[in-house]
């Protein structure tokens, strides 16, 4: 994806590079001449990955530090903790169906606090840093089961309804995209675009409370595909001056009006693009923060 790019000079933030697509979007981007920052919940494990990029990567330009994007006071003192510039942030680390009901930070349900609300506050925490790299990208980790469940602004946390771990997953995957979509339209005139992805079923750790990956195998990724669309929308010159969509298959992808049921090119909702609940879950967020 990034083949024959030059990155050095550049500085990096992969979040949850520890395991799975986040480890390769990492290896990518150090053997491109990126100075990379694993951003892991577990720093031992984070280091041996990091020993290992080294070793394969031949550069020594990747360190780690400790952030847990499911508490918040950990993504506040990540990004205070920061210094000079940040060109490229990859907002990656994620949980997926948790079973049962639980509540994370602030008595939020945990996949929202986890895959969106810790994400939020790291990057607008980052922000600052990004302004200051003079052109810098922010790379959203979505998936295909944003198709599950548009934002429900009434019942963010199920209090009301019942919990279904597949739309409290969809929720929190359509939330985002908004991400994507916000920060883009905030922060473009300042250099900073912003661009959401899914990357493909590809078999990680991710899937530990659905039984391992259910999708057809003509249909699954390598670890290295699944991270192709990360790294394209990291690093490629193809995707310079471009924010506020969503891609698939390192392509833009089509948006639909209805969830596909068939698999192939799955496509965006509609409302994971709008700009108004990308405004509005801005604002619901920034609440929360504080």
């Amino acid at each position: 994806m990034i083949d024959g790019v030059d990155l050095s000079g550049r500085r990096a933030i992969v979040t949850g590079a520890t395991s799975g697509i986040g480890v390769e979007t990492a290896r990518a981007l150090l053997a491109a001449g990126a100075e990379v920052t694993l951003a892991v919940r577990r720093p031992e494990a984070g280091e041996r990955v990091a020993a290992d990029l080294r070793t394969k990567t031949g550069s020594d330009a990747v360190q780690v530090f400790r952030l847990d994007v499911a508490d918040l006071d950990s993504a506040h003192a990540f990004a205070a903790g920061w210094g000079g510039p940040l060109h490229i942030l990859v907002n990656n680390a994620g949980i997926m169906m948790s079973p049962e009901l639980e509540r994370g930070t602030r008595g939020h349900e945990q996949q929202f606090a986890t895959n969106y609300l810790g994400h939020f506050a790291l990057t607008l925490g980052l922000h600052g840093a990004l302004a200051q790299a003079g052109g810098a990208r922010i790379v959203s980790v979505s998936s295909a089961g944003h198709l599950f469940s548009p934002v429900v602004f009434d019942d963010l946390d199920f209090r009301f309804r019942p919990y279904d771990a597949l739309a409290a997953y969809g929720q929190s995957k359509t939330a985002q995209v908004l991400l994507a979509v916000e920060a883009d339209r905030r922060w473009s005139g300042e250099g900073i675009r912003a661009n959401a992805l899914h990357p493909g079923a590809i078999p990680t750790n991710l899937q530990k409370h659905t039984g391992g990956l259910r999708t057809p195998e003509p249909y699954r990724k390598t670890i290295e595909q699944g991270a192709a669309t990360s790294v394209f929308l990291a690093g490629s010159p193809s995707v310079e001056g471009i924010g506020g969509r969503y891609f698939e298959d390192v392509n833009e992808a089509p948006v639909v009006d209805a969830r596909p049921t068939a698999l192939g090119v799955l496509g965006v909702a509609p409302y994971a693009l709008d700009p108004e609940n990308a405004e509005r879950l801005w604002e619901v967020a920034t609440d929360i923060l504080r």
